[in-house]
């Protein structure tokens, strides 16, 4: 009997990996549909059937990504006993990522589209939710400190407090893309964990 249609001659998922790390290296307004098909090996019409549009694949991408990539710093929010204890391995976890050998030295969810043309608004916005998302994924650690009992509500705020971490994580991402060594960004996570006394003030005589 014969198969319908044309078989599929290559491994979406292995492709997708592919299309990440040339995303990656490029960004995505420095990586074209040709580039991928080259880096894939597979023609670009089918790269249109398979994933859908250029922005269809970088969403698919982004989600790899943050799969990959992207868990170690989550997994430290969900996992550490204390809130400083998950904000300190936060932190690490993320410079960790971004100085891994063989890797591109930045977060994707910071540098892989900061400007660009205004037809790809719709990426900056994509990526900008994946920030805010980050951003509420450390205010709610925090909370839960609180409710837990490790943290007193900090004088500053929650969202004060998330949105300096938040900050210090993605300046994590351009110092090492402009070159900083993993044990330079160590010397900036420790003068970050220094000013956590001093935003949770109220709570600076619980240990973590």
């Amino acid at each position: 009997m014969a198969t319908r249609g044309r078989p599929r001659t290559f491994d979406p998922d292995t492709a997708l990996r592919q299309a990440l790390d040339l995303f990656w290296e490029r960004g995505y307004e420095g990586t074209s549909l040709n580039d991928l098909a080259r880096a894939t090996g597979i023609a670009s019409a089918s790269i249109y059937t398979c994933f859908g549009s250029k922005e269809d694949l970088f969403r698919k991408v982004m989600a790899l990504y943050g799969a990959t990539s992207g868990e170690p710093p989550r997994r430290a929010l969900r996992e550490q006993p204390t809130a400083r204890a998950a904000i300190h391995a936060m932190l690490r976890a993320t410079a960790d990522e971004i100085t891994r050998p063989g890797a591109p030295h930045y977060c994707m969810l910071v540098l892989a589209a900061p400007t660009g043309a205004v037809e790809n608004h719709a990426v900056r916005e994509f990526l900008a939710g994946l920030r805010r998302d980050q951003l509420a994924a450390i205010k709610d650690r925090l909370a839960r400190g609180v409710a837990d009992g490790d943290l007193a509500a900090p004088p500053a705020g929650l969202d004060a407090v998330a949105r300096y971490y938040t900050t210090v994580v993605q300046g994590l991402s351009v110092q090492a893309r402009d070159g900083a060594t993993r044990a330079e960004l160590e010397g900036v996570i420790t003068c970050a964990m220094a000013a956590w006394d001093t935003l949770t003030s109220a709570s600076s005589h619980v240990g973590g």
